[in-house]
């Protein structure tokens, strides 16, 4: 599916063509797929991933009709980042950036991606290159790496909120977004996010401040006549760490529950939720949103969640969003394993994103 544009025949073989590639090579170059793959050549392989000006909207735009009949509009919206090691400076966005494959920080490319997840499945829908502030200090260098003429540096939670937006615009059917920490302790993101009516889960950090009551933000009265009058906001009670307020819950307050299979067997983990206030230092009001709190059975690793989900929302219903990450994360796994997504051997800005 989608429009490849003018040439569309013979690009669309050889995007056929380097597909059946990626799962049947052993090495993942286009001269290798061309001697697995019959009438496969390797110049039009190269030529419709590097060369070739086909827009990969009409491509997207498919996944999202498909994503639609099969997952419907009770799906989750998972943004994760997925890592690819590299060696050299000059492919796309390459830097020494963390890569979670490798469990430390290295010569990767880094890319932002969507995908739905229902019923333990998931199915990737977008990605998009992350490209380092520092490239665009060379001029020389984002050039031969083909980036776009007028592409500026772009945090990688502005290119999850472009992304959420792009694809509610572009007609893909989801109940709710779920981030990892990584865009979680960003206060913008979530505001923004609550501010268009969207629902979310997104893990936070240990340290995370929460506030047991609203904290009231107000100015406080002028106490002399002397200096310059207050004019900054100032919480009426003191914050704690999500952390500090969940190790003093007692294990009355705790639930097990099984939240998804793994290889042997149930997967089970100890939660509690509470209803805490949040305030980001500057705004007239504090929010009241969920805090979820996941505990492993041994009780050594804790994690976070802030939800804006109704007041009503269940424990089950907010474990439930928290574990959708990890489907993702196994498609990521089954996509690099059994189908060359971190496998690619080109350069270029165009060409990762064929690819």
């Amino acid at each position: 599916g989608g429009d490849f544009g003018q040439g569309a025949g013979t690009v669309e073989t050889a995007a056929q063509q380097y597909v059946q590639g990626l799962i049947q090579a052993e090495t993942k170059s286009v001269e290798r797929m061309e001697e697995v793959v019959p009438e496969a050549h390797h110049q039009a392989l190269q030529h419709m991933l590097s060369e070739s000006a086909w827009d990969r909207r009409g491509v997207r735009q498919q996944l999202i009709a498909d994503a639609n009949a099969h997952f419907g509009h009770a799906s989750a919206l998972v943004i994760d980042e997925s890592a690819f090691a590299k060696k050299g400076d000059m492919s796309a966005g390459v830097a020494r950036q963390w890569n979670g494959r490798l469990g430390k920080t290295d010569n990767s490319q880094v890319g932002v991606f969507a995908a739905v997840v229902r019923d333990r499945v998931a199915a990737l829908v977008e990605g998009e290159l992350y490209v380092p502030e520092e490239w665009f200090a060379d001029a020389a260098r984002c050039q031969e790496a083909g980036l776009p003429e007028g592409l500026a540096f772009c945090t990688k939670g502005a290119m999850a909120l472009r992304m959420i937006h792009r694809l509610r615009r572009e007609g893909l059917h989801f109940a709710h977004i779920v981030f990892d920490a990584g865009y979680g302790h960003l206060p913008w993101l979530l505001r923004a996010l609550e501010g268009e009516r969207e629902t979310f889960l997104a893990e936070v950090h240990a340290d995370q401040a929460i506030y047991l009551c609203d904290p009231a933000p107000a100015v406080p009265a002028r106490q002399s006549t002397k200096g310059k009058a207050p004019s900054r906001l100032q919480p009426q009670t003191q914050p704690l760490t999500a952390t500090a307020w969940a190790v003093a819950q007692p294990a009355s307050r705790w639930h097990r529950l099984a939240v998804r299979e793994g290889e042997k067997g149930e997967v089970v983990a100890d939660y509690l939720k509470q209803r805490v206030w949040l305030w980001d230092g500057a705004e007239q009001r504090a929010r009241c949103w969920h805090l979820l709190v996941r505990r492993e059975i041994d009780g050594a690793k804790l994690k976070f969640c802030l939800s804006n989900a109704r007041p009503e929302a269940n424990l089950r219903r907010l474990a439930d969003m928290q574990v959708a990450r990890h489907f993702v994360e196994r498609a990521f796994e089954d996509a690099k394993g059994a189908c060359g997504m971190a496998d690619y051997q080109v350069r270029g800005f165009n060409a990762w994103h064929h690819h």
